[in-house]
């Protein structure tokens, strides 16, 4: 490694970036020769041996002559004129030599003033001809670009063969001059020493005229620093065209042993670090410095502290930052500048006061007042200052002020200086200004934050706020702008206008398009707000912003629109919440609403109204304000107070009375919570709700009430509902063991992924199952004992009745009512939840009286716990979320150094970018492996296993990851790990939380939002998840006090410091859903006419809730008259929803409502009613598997599946490798998403992401019921071909193949390229059993047959390309395959004098259209019943059987069954569909059908197709012959005689 040394102070970022990021980044560094390289190369961590090179003076490849020059005089005028004669002389000679000659100075007028000097002097001597340009044949070309420069001094020079170069000069002149001087244009460049660091322009000759330079800082003047000549001299000599090089010094007489010391002994370089040391604190803040830097820490860290920019804990010498330093940091603002701001900084400052206040600013401090400008400067302060200037044109912060409001209004400068100072005020002012504005809206001041946004957007725009926003547009000419203005045509007032009004007012009837254009180009939006109170001191605002302007992509790019957006309370001149939103490009587009919900305080008395005000980040005249008024406001009802928690004497276990539930617990006495509601839950038999903090023990409650049902009815069954499949799969695993095993009683699951068969559910004791799930159960409970047996329903997490999914947890207890007041036996219902705010309410909707409420506060935990809450700025997501991961590290260092952490982030890759972060935070640490506890060849060992490679890295490190994408294994391994105390730190999904009890001492929720894929934003988690991640803090055997911290964003830290100490109360979201829960009830005929859906909604929690905060749900008063109006509203729109989704019919009364069989469809499968209505507008009598996989696909319970960040360009490259297209326009959309995602699963396609995989399993989850139910609306309609694609469609989901596949694919393992091995397979070769298969195997019933149930065979036809494992796997697929044997009989009567009969055999094989036996007679128009015995014939398979389908691709266990559909090809049409569960054995099925009217010759064909495996179906032709009804009457009655002896379904 070569080691880099810039000029002095540039250093300073790195040296800090070197410290804080010790070995992450790999470093190369460049340098002159130093003599102190190796000082450099330790900090820099250089490996000596191999990485430094240091090659000293003999190695320059053109030798450098030295020659120092010293003037002796001391008078300064002769000293000038002395530099200057030498200066020439040595010009003069390197000139005559034919050598071009830079000559280094060291302020930008004195180039002007040497470079006229010497060509004077050229011209007095007679020397001026040796110094003029070579007349080549470019030159011509050279000579106009010159003349075109707008700089007087560049164009007099040239003629003569001089030029001048230095920073104030405008970049196009400095690149031409940079050229003119490398083509040998020019012959002498007066330059400064920035071209010698900036610009790689060599010269035979350097010349440093002078030592001396000005400080602006100390206001003196200082030697030119050492690097400074090393490097200018460094540009002596052109590598390619000289043997040597020489640079001269000319200096005074007493600095010329310091040069020619310095230069010949060459001088080590010092650290410039401590000259800003403050400001790099600021930035930095790193906590491990050392004893001796600790001084200088701690006066930065008071200074620092003093001005508000961090927290500094000289105790413990913990820095922690504050909005304030952050602001700073982040636009690079000094600490002084801060100072500044602190002291004149308020709310009330005008537009004037601001650019005073910026014009002070430490970081215009070099910018001075010169002489020579003072009358420039007054020309401009009376020609473009809009705004006073004080300080005027004397002081340095006047100056600043005119050329910032000079460079504002365009105006012109002429002098270098003014121009070059006036770019440099300009970019820095932008900077400082938005500084300002974030400061102002961190202090909440609504009128500075606003002049603020709008200062930044002037000083960008280079317009002010008054002039005409049209002034934006390049494209408007500004003739017509300034017509514009004196007309006073507004924006608003032009909208409105047609184009050719605008052409006639403006004398210019084409420009009228083009304005009109622009007026409409101008970012606008409309905002509507709705608002709901949550509490009497908080109002949830759903802001509904719909943008009204016309996208071009040349004036707003291509991405999106940035707003800002703040409510204001006028009256107490505040800010109670500000955000940063983008509008999409595509919004635009397609006019789709933004939707933002946030909280705001209130304040009694009522105020009378807020301001909402949206301003557009880089538009000036884009704004838009909309009034929340208070006028109508009904604030809910005060909340009744908690339960208070009683000094009671633990109970024993004992209490219990019965030995084999004593044993089932490891304590042995209860907590305080379960001792005081002991007596309730266990001895009575009340309805109860218990609101506790989680882990105060709730689940024992609900077991005390389990046991209570053991003990008095043991006949019944208690059913325990819990909101999500982790949390019934923890009871399960738990209660299997201790409920089933130990006490000899049933458990039974009942999830999507489980439906055990009706046996199992008839005899079990306990059902653990979700809402939905009960939900689907208990609709047809009529005709369902169980659901009539049961006498408890304990649901837990009742809370989430406020979530998406409470609306099932409303409608189970609504219906759980309703059952117990129709069969007249109660059913005890007890609620558990975390502490509640409007407990009563739940509580009188739960029939619960005062003896069964215990609703304690939220700070009554076994575990006391401590709460900090660290609030984030930042408008975007993931920098805000990398920003929270230092904080997160020394969190876990003060809080949890050594006992376990768990932390909760919202997606799969937040864990694994937390994970690599903290990993690099340990890396700096003495002992990096500090959060492993255990043996590290131990955990390598583990690691082997692992699969997910980001894991195998992060355990190394103690830390584990926990989310849905891993895999079954890798999550139980970690689990076990954390469990057990073998690594300190977990990151997990947000999920966890209320899956897996995994208590830690201390959790860190790391941000409090998470990307909902449907609305495509990130959303908050609902409050109650995080209360239940808080509630993993403390663990009650280890811990006397737990820990949280919260990361939040800090626009939202109010609103959670204030819900995480009082509770949050329950809302119904029963609405949005409504219609679907009322098609049920009407299905299930609980519901026959409107007044009964108006009584079933006062049974709901909805309707207590109304009463209680009726603004919440838009009710205007609480008066009778209203209600009834609100409610039959409801009432009717649902209706009107059912009805337009064929789900009903409402009466010619307009009161009775009649179920369809659509609704009931709907019903049945559990489906939203639009799917059920899309079914009936799209599907056709011959639907093919593309047109039904896009109906599927289409259905309305795939809105939801998330389409991430960049997921629509994964989507589109998905696409490439799949065979059905879709259109191309809805990459993003979540339907697509989901058609691509089950045509990968049909065609094994590579997923792009880990993700997919998951989201492939949601579809499939859902998909199974869609086609279920889309088979059942074919066969009511009679399509026979619709109703086989959809059996086809069922087959391939469950199989992930396409129809058109080979079956044998189906497999597990084989591929097809291993297709070949069946085809070319044989009988041949062995020998043959008679009968046996011959010929080539093309698909699985062949191979079976050819297989005999022999292994050994299928292992010989494979074994070549398979390795054994995958080849017993592929048995054991094959032999589990079902074989049918199928014999049918038509039963009925046939009026046969000779030999009456009533079953008449169907012949199975026939070859003869013509032979007349196979032709069964029949009578028309009659009932008959075909009756088909089913046998199962076993190949080889050697195993308990099993009912479960062999389906290695289907995510969840799915039970083998068969549907058999009869139909007519020729008419294709379908007259009967019944579906059959597993055939163990056998099995016999019965199938009504009428014949058809008119007699004659009809072929009917049976299909027995699988719902679960390809290519095992069956089809048979039944030939009918149907001759005239004899004697009818008597048949008819003889016919309905025999259906009664068939117990038909």
């Amino acid at each position: 490694m070569m080691i880099l040394f810039p000029a002095n102070g540039r250093l300073l970022k790195m040296e800090s970036l070197v410290e804080s990021t010790q070995s992450m980044i790999r470093i190369l560094g460049l340098s002159a020769t130093l003599p102190n390289y190796l000082d450099v190369a330790t900090f820099l961590h250089v490996n000596p041996c191999i990485g430094l090179f240091y090659f000293d003076g003999r190695f320059r490849p053109v030798p450098l002559g030295q020659t120092f020059i010293g003037i002796k005089t001391t008078n300064k005028v002769q000293q000038l004129n002395h530099m200057d004669e030498v200066c020439y002389e040595n010009v003069l000679k390197q000139i005559m030599a034919g050598h071009q000659v830079m000559v280094f100075v060291h302020a930008r007028n004195a180039t002007v003033r040497t470079a006229m000097g010497l060509r004077e002097k050229a011209k007095n001597n007679g020397h001026i001809c040796h110094f003029l340009p070579s007349q080549g044949s470019d030159y011509g070309q050279a000579e106009k670009q010159v003349q075109r420069s707008r700089n007087k001094q560049l164009r007099e020079l040239f003629p003569d063969g001089f030029s001048i170069h230095h920073a104030g000069m405008l970049r196009q002149d400095r690149n031409l001059v940079e050229n003119l001087f490398s083509n040998g244009h020019i012959k002498v460049l007066v330059c400064t020493a920035t071209l010698a660091w900036g610009v790689n322009l060599p010269a035979h000759a350097v010349v440093i005229k002078g030592t001396q330079i000005y400080a602006a800082k100390r206001g003196s003047f200082v030697d030119l620093g050492i690097l400074d000549v090393m490097q200018i001299f460094g540009r002596a000599g052109r590598p390619q065209f000289d043997k040597f090089g020489e640079g001269v010094i000319i200096t005074t007489h007493d600095k010329l042993s310091h040069y020619l010391t310095l230069l010949t002994q060459r001088n080590p370089i010092e650290s410039q670090f401590l000259e800003s040391l403050a400001d790099n604190l600021n930035a930095e803040m790193d906590p491990g410095l050392e004893k001796h830097r600790e001084q200088l820490v701690t006066e930065v860290g008071r200074k620092l502290d003093k001005a508000r920019m961090i927290r500094f804990e000289e105790r413990t010498g913990f820095f922690s930052s504050t909005d304030l330093g952050r602001t700073a940091s982040h636009y690079y603002i000094k600490y002084n500048t801060i100072e500044t701001f602190n002291e004149l900084f308020d709310a009330h400052k005008t537009e004037g006061d601001i650019l005073a206040i910026v014009s002070k600013a430490e970081e215009f401090e070099q910018i001075k007042v010169r002489e020579e400008e003072i009358e420039e400067l007054d020309t401009l302060l009376n020609d473009f200052c809009e705004l006073p200037a004080p300080g005027g044109v004397e002081n340095n912060y006047g100056k600043i002020n005119i050329l910032l409001q000079t460079y504002i209004s365009r105006g012109e400068m002429d002098s270098f200086s003014l121009i070059s100072d006036s770019a440099y005020v300009a970019q820095n002012a932008a900077r400082i200004v938005r500084a300002l504005f974030e400061i102002a809206l961190r202090k909440r001041w609504p009128a500075m934050t606003y002049r603020l946004l709008n200062l930044s957007k002037v000083i960008d725009k280079r317009l002010w706020g008054w002039v005409s926003p049209l002034r934006q547009f390049s494209v408007l000419p500004p003739s017509v702008l300034t017509k514009l203005e004196e007309k006073n045509l507004t924006v608003d007032k032009m909208k409105d206008m047609r184009k050719d009004e605008i052409g006639h007012m403006l004398h210019h009837v084409k420009i009228g398009l083009k304005v009109k254009q622009c007026v409409h180009q101008i970012p606008s939006i409309a905002m509507e707000a709705t608002i709901q109170p949550i509490t009497r001191t908080v109002l949830r605002v759903r802001l509904n912003i719909a943008p009204d302007f016309m996208w071009n992509d040349q004036v707003h790019g291509t991405v999106g629109e940035p707003w800002w957006i703040w409510v204001e309370d006028p009256t107490n001149d505040h800010i109670y919440h500000s955000e940063y939103f983008i509008i999409q490009k595509k919004q635009v587009i397609t006019k789709e609403p933004q939707i933002l919900v946030f909280t705001i305080p209130i304040f009694e008395p009522l105020p009378s109204q807020y301001y909402i005000r949206a301003v557009s980040d880089r538009w000036l005249g884009a704004e838009a304000v909309c009034i929340i008024n208070f006028q109508h406001l009904i604030l809910p009802e005060r909340h009744p107070p908690h339960t208070e928690l009683l000094d009671l004497q633990p109970l024993p276990i004992t209490a219990l009375g019965h030995r084999e539930y004593e044993v089932l617990y490891k304590f042995t006495h209860f907590n305080p919570i379960q001792t005081q509601i002991f007596h309730t839950v266990y001895h009575t038999d009340c309805n109860v709700l218990l609101g506790a903090p989680t882990g105060s023990g709730k689940t024992v409650a609900a077991e005390l009430a389990i046991f209570r049902v053991f003990n008095k009815y043991p006949t019944s069954k208690a059913v325990y509902i819990a909101p999500l499949k982790a949390l019934v799969r923890e009871r399960i695993e738990d209660w299997k063991v201790r409920i089933e095993e130990k006490l000899g009683k049933k458990v039974v699951e009942l999830t999507g992924d489980v439906t055990p068969d009706m046996r199992a559910i008839a005899q079990a004791d306990l059902i653990v199952t979700t809402p939905e799930k009960w939900d689907g159960v208990s609709r047809s409970w009529q005709n369902r004992s169980y659901v009539q047996k049961v006498s408890i329903l304990i649901i837990d997490e009742i809370h989430l009745l406020g979530d998406e999914r409470g609306p099932v947890l409303e409608v189970i207890v609504s219906r759980t009512n309703f059952i117990s007041s129709h069969t007249e036996k109660p059913v005890r219902v007890v609620g558990l939840s975390t502490a509640l705010a409007n407990a009563r309410d739940l509580a009188d909707w739960l029939n619960i009286n005062q003896m069964g409420l215990f609703n304690f506060r939220p700070s009554v935990r076994p575990v006391p716990l401590e709460v900090h809450i660290q609030g984030f700025p930042g408008q975007h997501y993931c920098p805000r979320m990398a920003s929270m991961n230092k904080p997160a590290f020394q969190a876990i260092r003060s809080h949890s150094p050594a006992k376990p952490v768990l932390i909760f982030v919202s997606s799969r890759r937040q864990t694994r970018l937390t994970a690599l972060d903290l990993i690099a935070f340990l890396a700096t640490e003495d002992d990096p492996k500090q959060w492993l506890k255990m043996d590290e060849r131990e955990m390598n060992d583990i690691i082997v296993t692992v699969r997910d490679s980001n894991l195998k890295l992060t355990l190394a490190f103690g830390i584990g990851m926990h989310h849905a994408g891993l895999h079954e294994r890798d999550r139980k391994t970690v689990e076990e790990l954390f469990v057990n105390c073998k690594i300190q730190v977990l990151i997990a999904t947000s999920t966890l939380a209320w899956g897996v009890n995994f208590p830690a001492h201390l959790v860190i929720v790391k941000g409090t939002e998470y990307y909902d894929g449907k609305t495509r934003r990130y959303m908050d988690y609902p409050i109650t998840d995080v209360l239940q991640m808080m509630g993993r803090a403390g663990r009650p055997q280890f811990d006397d006090q737990g820990k949280a911290v919260i990361l939040v964003h800090d626009i939202k830290k109010d609103f959670y410091k204030k819900f995480l100490y009082e509770p949050f109360p329950v809302e119904s979201s029963l609405l949005e859903v409504l219609a679907d829960h009322l098609n049920a009830e009407i299905a299930a005929g609980t519901i026959t006419s409107k007044q009964d859906a108006m009584d079933y909604i006062t049974w709901t929690y909805f309707f207590r809730r109304l009463i209680m905060n009726p603004t919440y749900y838009n009710l205007d008063d609480v008066s009778h008259d209203t209600m009834n109006k609100y409610l039959s509203g409801l009432v009717e729109k649902s209706l009107f929803d059912l009805e337009c989704s064929y789900c009903i019919e409402i009466g010619e009364d307009n009161r009775s409502i009649e179920p369809l069989t659509y609704g009931r469809i709907a019903s049945y499968y559990y489906l939203k009613h639009p799917t059920i209505g899309m079914f009936k507008d799209q599907l056709k009598p011959e639907s093919n598997i593309e047109e039904l996989l896009l109906i599927l696909t289409n259905a309305e319970e795939y809105t939801d599946l998330p389409v991430r960040h960049n997921e629509d360009q994964m989507n589109s490259e998905l696409a490439k490798h799949l065979p059905i297209e879709v259109s191309p326009h809805s990459f993003d959309s979540s339907h697509t998403k989901t058609h691509l995602l089950l045509q990968a699963h049909f065609s094994h396609a590579k997923l792009p992401c880990p993700d997919y995989a998951t989201d492939t399993k949601t579809v499939l989850d859902q998909a199974i019921r869609i086609c279920q139910a889309m088979l059942d609306v074919a066969a009511h309609h009679g399509w026979l071909v619709t109703a086989l694609n959809i059996t086809s469609l069922i087959q391939m989901v469950v199989q992930g193949r396409w129809i058109h596949d080979s079956s044998l694919l189906t497999l597990p393992y084989i591929e097809v390229h291993h297709l070949y091995l069946f085809r070319k397979w044989s009988q041949g070769k062995r020998k043959s059993t008679p009968g046996g298969y011959q010929g080539p195997i093309e698909c699985l019933p062949e191979l079976m047959t050819a297989c005999e149930g022999k292994e050994n065979v299928f292992a010989s036809i494979v074994d070549s390309e398979l390795q054994a494992a995958h080849i017993s796997q592929a048995w054991n697929f094959l032999s589990r395959l079902p074989i049918l044997n199928i014999s049918l009989s038509i039963k009925g009567y046939w009026d046969d004098p000779v030999q009456p009969q009533n079953e008449v055999p169907v012949p199975s094989l026939t070859t003869d259209m013509r032979d007349d036996k196979k032709w069964i007679k029949l009578y028309a128009d009659q009932e008959y019943v075909l009756q088909i015995n089913l046998q199962r014939t076993q190949m080889g398979y050697q195993g308990k059987q099993d009912s479960k389908a062999a389906a290695p691709r289907f995510p969840k266990v799915k039970d083998e069954g068969w549907f058999l559909i009869l139909g007519e090809i020729d008419k294709k049409e379908l007259f009967a569909l019944k579906r059959i569960g597993y055939v163990r054995t056998r099995n016999t099925v019965s199938v009504a059908f009428y014949t058809p009217e008119t007699s004659g010759k009809y072929i009917y064909t049976l299909y027995l197709m699988s719902d679960s495996y390809l290519g095992m179906d069956q089809q048979y032709d039944i030939y009918l012959n149907i001759i005239p009804a004899s004697s009818s009457a008597q048949v008819t009655a003889e016919v309905s005689d025999a259906m009664s002896h068939l117990a038909l379904k």
